[in-house]
C-alpha cells in the first residue's frame, strides 16, 4: 500500500472503532464480539505504530497513554458550575413549583431526570473534538482532568455527524458502576488494602489518580445531563439532550417529560422504591424547566439556579445497638461524640460509627447506654443516630448518657458559648488534636496544597517532636526527616509500616517549598480563623489586599465586607486579637508566605470605580447579581453586603425591599439603575 492508501486505512479503522465504542458503551447495543474488536483495534496499533506520521491524538488508541498527572491543572469555567438547591419534601416541590407559576405566567414543562450518585464534571468540544474537562472545583474553576477523561469508553474524544455547535460545553456526572465497584473492592482487599466505602468515594478517588492507566482499570462511566452554549440545535432542554445522544454522548434512558406537578411526584414516588434494580447509585430526582427561555427568566441565585430542584431520596434507616460513645476533639476545639455501634449492613455498606454532633443530640434522642438506635446515612454517606428504640431499653442498664466536662485529650474544662450548640476545649496551642488539625487544615489541598504531606505524615512528624504548629513545617530538613517510620495495624489486623525514604522527603520538602507561592487568599483561609471558609477569605483578600490592614480593621470595616455578618467578624476580631495568632503570622512572613493580594493580568479592568463601594440589591434585566458584583470588583470597586455611611451607592432592580430604599435615602446614599451604572465603567 502506498501513503494515501495507509492513511484511509487507518481512517476507516478509527471510524469503524469509534462506531463500535458507541454501540457498546452508549447504546448498549454492540454488533460485533469482544475478539472481532479486539482485532481491528490492534490492527490500527500496528498501523498507527508503522505510520507514526498519521498520528492523531483522538484516535481511539489514544484513550490511555500511560501518562502520569503530577499536577491537576486549574480551569476556569466559561459557565458557573453551580450546585442545585436539595429538598426532602414534597411540599418543597410544590413551593418550587407555586414559584415558576408566579414568575413564568404562561405554560411550561418539566424534566424529570435520575440524580446520579458521581462527581460533577464539564467537557468542552470545539469543531467536534475534546478541547478539555474540568470538575466542578468551587464552581468558578476545578480540576483539568482531561487525560483520565479519556480512558472512559462512554466519553467520545471526537463526535459523530456534522451538527453540533463550533463550540460547546456539555456536563456530566462521573459514576462508578457497582460490578467495577465490587470488582475494585475485591482487588483491593486481596492486595491487603483498604477497601471503599461506596462507589461516589472509588469514583472520586480514581478519577484523580496521577496514571492514567490505572484509572482506565477502574471501570468508570459518564451519563451526561445538560448542555450550555451558543447557536444549539433546539430551543429545550429535553431535545437538546436527545440530539447529543446521537453525537455519541451517554445520555441517560430514565428522563421523562412531566405537564403536571403530579406527573413529577410519579417520577420521584416510582424511582424512590425501583432505584435498587439500577446497575448504578442515584440518590434522588432532578426537576428543570424545560424551556430555555423560561430557564432564562427565571435565573439564578449566587448559588444555584430558579429553575431546576433536586429531590433527595430519604435514606435507608436500621436498627442496632450502642456499644458506647467518643469524644473526639476537631481542629477548632469543637467536641464531637461519636458513636461505636454494632456492626450493621446500612446502604451497601457495614456501619460501625455513628455521629451524635453535639450534647443537644443526645439529649433530644434521650439516649441512654447500650440502647438500641436507628441509624440512618445522611445522604447517603455519613451514618447518623436518628432515633431510639426505648422498647428495647435494658433496664438494668439504662443509665443516661450526659456530655463530658473536660477535654478527653487534655484535660481542660470545657466551654459553650452562648447560643452556640458545640463545645469546645479552650486549650488550642497545647490541646494535641487541635494542634494536629491545624497542621492538617493548613497543608490540605484548598489551602496550602502540600500534596506530599497527609494526616498520616503529619501525626508522624507531631509524634516525633518535629512539628507543634505550622510555622515547624518550614524548618523541618531532609536529615531530620530521613528514616522516620511508623508501623499502623490495618483493620484486618495486618500490620503496615510508613517509612520516611529518600525520596518521599525529596517531595515533602519539595511541597512545602512551593508553598510559599500560595496566593494571599489561600494562605488567608489557610490560617484556621473560625468560620473564615474560602469564599469568605476571598472576599477579605480582595477587600483588604493587605494581612496588616485585616489585622488593623474595626468591626463596622469588617461588616462592610460583602457577606460577612456580625458571627464571622466577631471571629476575626478575636483571632487578631490574640497576641500569640500575630506572632505566629509574623513568622510565617518571615519564612516568605503571600500576605498581600497579587494584581494579575485581567484582575482589574480599570480603576473607573477605585475607591468607590456598591450595595448591589434586586433583580436586573441584563446581568445577574454576581456578574454585576464582578463588574464591579474588576473596575476597582468594593461591594459590601449592608448600607451605612460609608456606602457610596446602592445599585437597584427591580423587586429591591423597600426597607433597603428607605434607608439609602435616610444615608442619602445615591441610588443608581442598571444602565447608570453600566455607564460608569463604559
Amino acid at each position: 500500500m502506498n501513503k494515501e492508501d495507509v492513511k484511509n486505512k487507518i481512517i476507516h479503522l478509527r471510524k469503524i472503532i469509534n462506531e463500535h465504542n458507541y454501540c457498546y458503551y452508549v447504546l448498549n447495543k454492540p454488533i460485533i464480539s469482544d475478539y472481532e474488536f479486539d482485532i481491528l483495534l490492534q490492527d490500527l496499533i500496528e498501523y498507527e505504530k508503522n505510520y507514526p506520521e498519521f498520528y492523531d491524538s483522538f484516535s481511539p488508541t489514544q484513550r490511555v497513554g500511560g501518562e502520569i498527572t503530577k499536577n491537576f491543572n486549574q480551569i476556569k469555567h466559561t459557565y458557573p458550575m453551580l450546585s442545585l438547591g436539595n429538598t426532602y419534601s414534597y411540599e418543597d416541590i410544590k413551593d418550587f413549583d407555586d414559584r415558576i407559576k408566579k414568575t413564568l405566567f404562561e405554560d411550561y414543562e418539566y424534566v424529570c431526570e435520575l440524580k446520579f450518585d458521581g462527581l460533577s464534571v464539564g467537557l468542552t468540544y470545539v469543531n467536534g473534538k475534546l478541547k478539555h474537562a474540568v470538575t466542578r472545583g468551587d464552581g468558578e474553576q476545578g480540576d483539568d482532568i482531561t487525560t483520565n477523561i479519556k480512558t472512559i469508553k462512554s466519553i467520545p474524544l471526537q463526535l459523530n455527524g456534522n451538527d453540533y455547535p463550533a463550540e460547546f460545553e456539555i456536563r456530566g456526572e462521573i459514576f462508578m458502576p457497582h460490578s467495577s465497584f465490587i470488582r475494585l473492592n475485591k482487588e483491593r482487599e486481596e492486595n491487603d488494602e483498604l477497601p471503599f466505602a461506596n462507589p461516589r468515594n472509588a469514583a472520586s478517588g480514581s478519577i484523580k489518580m496521577q496514571d492514567s492507566k490505572e484509572v482506565a482499570n477502574r471501570g468508570l462511566d459518564c451519563f451526561f445531563y445538560h448542555i450550555i452554549g451558543e447557536n444549539l440545535p433546539y430551543s429545550s432542554h429535553y431535545e437538546n439532550l436527545k440530539k447529543a445522544k446521537l453525537w455519541g454522548f451517554k445520555i441517560s434512558d430514565y428522563i421523562v417529560k412531566c405537564s403536571t406537578i403530579e406527573h413529577v411526584y410519579d417520577f420521584i414516588s416510582s424511582w424512590e422504591k425501583e432505584r435498587s434494580i439500577l446497575p448504578f447509585d442515584i440518590d434522588g430526582a432532578v426537576i428543570k424547566i424545560n424551556s430555555y427561555a423560561q430557564q432564562n427568566i427565571l435565573g439564578f441565585t449566587s448559588k444555584s439556579p430558579r429553575w431546576a430542584i433536586a429531590y433527595k431520596f430519604k435514606a435507608e434507616n436500621v436498627s442496632t445497638q450502642l456499644i458506647s460513645i467518643d469524644f473526639q476533639v476537631g481542629r477548632t476545639g469543637a467536641i464531637t461524640p461519636v458513636a461505636n455501634l454494632e456492626p450493621v449492613q446500612l446502604a451497601g455498606t457495614v456501619v460501625k460509627r455513628a455521629t451524635l454532633h453535639n450534647a443537644d443530640q443526645i439529649e433530644k434522642l434521650n439516649l441512654h447506654h447500650h440502647d438500641f438506635v436507628f441509624v440512618e446515612k445522611g445522604g447517603d454517606i455519613i451514618p447518623k443516630i436518628t432515633g431510639v428504640d426505648e422498647s428495647k431499653r435494658v433496664f438494668d442498664n439504662a443509665k443516661k448518657i450526659t456530655f463530658i466536662s473536660h477535654c478527653p485529650e487534655c484535660g481542660s474544662i470545657l466551654i459553650r458559648n452562648e447560643g452556640e450548640s458545640n463545645h469546645y476545649c479552650p486549650n488550642d496551642m497545647g490541646c494535641p488534636p487541635q494542634i494536629k488539625g491545624k497542621i492538617e487544615h493548613f497543608i490540605s489541598r484548598k489551602a496550602m496544597n502540600i500534596e506530599s504531606l497527609g494526616e498520616g505524615k503529619i501525626e508522624i512528624l507531631f509524634n516525633n517532636n518535629l512539628i507543634n504548629n505550622i510555622t515547624d513545617l518550614y524548618d523541618l530538613s531532609f536529615d531530620q526527616l530521613l528514616g522516620i517510620e511508623k508501623e499502623y495495624t490495618l483493620e484486618n489486623n495486618k500490620k503496615r509500616i510508613v517509612k520516611f525514604k529518600e525520596k518521599t522527603v525529596q517531595n515533602i520538602l519539595k511541597g512545602i517549598e512551593e508553598s510559599r507561592n500560595v496566593p494571599f487568599e489561600r494562605v488567608l483561609y489557610a490560617i484556621g480563623i473560625r468560620y473564615v471558609g474560602e469564599t469568605v477569605a476571598k472576599k477579605l483578600a480582595l477587600y483588604f489586599k493587605d494581612i496588616s490592614h485585616l489585622e488593623e480593621a474595626a468591626l463596622e470595616d469588617l461588616l462592610q465586607v460583602d457577606e460577612i455578618g456580625d458571627k464571622i467578624a466577631n471571629s476575626i476580631m478575636s483571632f487578631f486579637s490574640n497576641k500569640k495568632n500575630i506572632e505566629l503570622i509574623e513568622k510565617l512572613k518571615e519564612k516568605g508566605l503571600q500576605f498581600k493580594m497579587i494584581e494579575v493580568e485581567g484582575m482589574i479592568v480599570s480603576n473607573k470605580l477605585n475607591g468607590k463601594s456598591f450595595v448591589v440589591s434586586g433583580v436586573f434585566s441584563n446581568f445577574s447579581r454576581e456578574q454585576i458584583k464582578t463588574f464591579i470588583e474588576k473596575n476597582g470597586g468594593k461591594n459590601i453586603s449592608s448600607l451605612s455611611a460609608k456606602t457610596d451607592y446602592l445599585l437597584a432592580g427591580e423587586k429591591m425591599g423597600p426597607e433597603k430604599k428607605k434607608k439609602a435615602e435616610t444615608l442619602k446614599i445615591p441610588i443608581i439603575s442598571e444602565n447608570e451604572f453600566l455607564k460608569m465603567i463604559e
